[in-house]
């Protein structure tokens, strides 16, 4: 058998867990399900995904999308990517509405 190597991605879901806790744990059963190669631990607000390295992260961004379009959360949240130089990943943020008001 090959030995087979895993990355690290980590999903913070602090903006989507303000929303709902419960959402929180929806998404993580999703990704279990839509993804059966990854696991997934949730520490406090971030999730952490531990997948192979053959599978992409814009896979993994991809479910998230999916999973906020079926909740019908597709126009209030969106995953933005973000990178530093120990931790890569996405973010689960609100997106930002301007209300303009006419006279």
């Amino acid at each position: 058998m090959s030995d087979v190597k895993n990355k690290s991605i980590i999903i913070n879901v602090k903006d989507l867990s303000f929303k709902s806790d419960q959402l929180v744990i929806d998404l993580i059963r999703f990704l279990s399900e839509a993804l059966p190669q990854i696991t997934l631990n949730r520490q406090g607000k971030k999730i952490e995904v531990e997948m192979p390295i053959k599978l992409s992260k814009r896979a993994l961004r991809l479910r998230i999308k999916k999973f906020l379009y079926k909740k019908g959360l597709h126009e209030d949240f969106r995953p933005i990517s973000y990178k530093s130089s120990d931790i890569e990943g996405y973010t689960i943020k609100e997106k930002k509405v301007i209300q303009l008001s006419y006279y």
